[in-house]
């Protein structure tokens, strides 16, 4: 199923750019890295989706639910930021990485029927996640759980809703208009908040070509899952990508020789068995 590929690319770009978060966390501030990502990114789509676009197809209720998408993304993306900074690996990555069920359960409101094996399959994505996730090494286990839970939470609805919005969007609207505008909605509210915050407005200079990449995969990813509105079963690209938190350990383990437990590699098998099974 061609939604379910699209979500594994998707899922590979996030993963690459959680690498990346490693480093850019350690350098400054979150909304200046943020900001950057997705001012860099929007400038990047900007010509693509100007000159490709089919613009007159964005109505005002169109318009409407990609500022309303881009927003709520804006929100994920600010608790995905501050989970990640606050809270170790094994809490955070399985609460936002639960997000697929919020997105399957609001498919079947929307009238997409929804069978119990679909329902088992998320199920087993969202545990294989959680359980490469928990069995990650954390070095700083004394944090205070509560605010990063508040702030997974956040990112994990932030994310599902942004991907159901951006779908009901596409078919209000060719999909690169939406794509740019709920980008542009995202980048302004996030430099707004930028402007109301006091400290530094740039992020380091050190961490600028990460930024850069970073907002190549960014938006390439959400680019994918949005622009999925338009196939069948859009809702399992967002299931797919859920797995970027999981490509992310396994990517470590390849490049920078971080260790996998027998425990995570089931939990990596489980997911990806579960996705082969939705593409029946």
């Amino acid at each position: 199923m061609l939604s379910l590929s699209l979500g594994l690319v998707a899922a590979l770009a996030w993963g690459i750019h959680d690498i990346c978060v490693r480093y850019v966390s350690q350098k400054g501030r979150i909304l200046p890295s943020l900001a950057t990502v997705l001012l860099v990114g929007s400038i990047i789509l900007v010509p693509i989706s100007t000159s490709l676009g089919d613009w007159p197809t964005i109505t005002q209720v169109g318009f409407s639910y990609c500022v309303l998408g881009g927003t709520v993304y804006l929100l994920g993306c600010i608790g995905l930021y501050k989970a990640f900074s606050i809270g170790p690996v094994r809490l955070v990555a399985p609460i936002i990485g639960a997000y697929p069920i919020l997105s399957i359960a609001w498919a079947g409101l929307s009238g997409q029927p929804v069978n119990l094996g679909q329902w088992l399959a998320v199920g087993c994505v969202v545990f294989g996640v959680a359980l490469v996730g928990y069995l990650s090494h954390s070095d700083d286990e004394e944090t205070s759980t509560l605010p990063a839970v508040s702030w997974s939470v956040l990112g994990g609805a932030g994310f599902a809703g942004a991907f159901a919005i951006g779908h009901i969007a596409i078919q209000a609207g060719d999909e690169l208009p939406v794509i740019l505008i709920t980008r542009l909605a995202a980048t302004a509210g996030v430099l707004v908040l930028l402007l109301l915050q006091s400290g530094p407005k740039f992020p380091d200079r050190s961490a600028w070509p990460f930024l850069a990449a970073m907002a190549v995969l960014d938006t390439t990813a959400h680019s994918i899952v949005i622009g999925s509105g338009n196939l069948d079963r859009p809702e399992f690209a967002a299931v797919a990508a859920s797995m970027f938190g999981m490509i992310t350990v396994v990517l470590a383990w390849t490049f920078l020789r971080e260790r996998m437990s027998l425990g995570q590699w089931c939990g990596v098998a489980l997911a990806f068995g579960a996705v082969g099974y939705l593409a029946l």
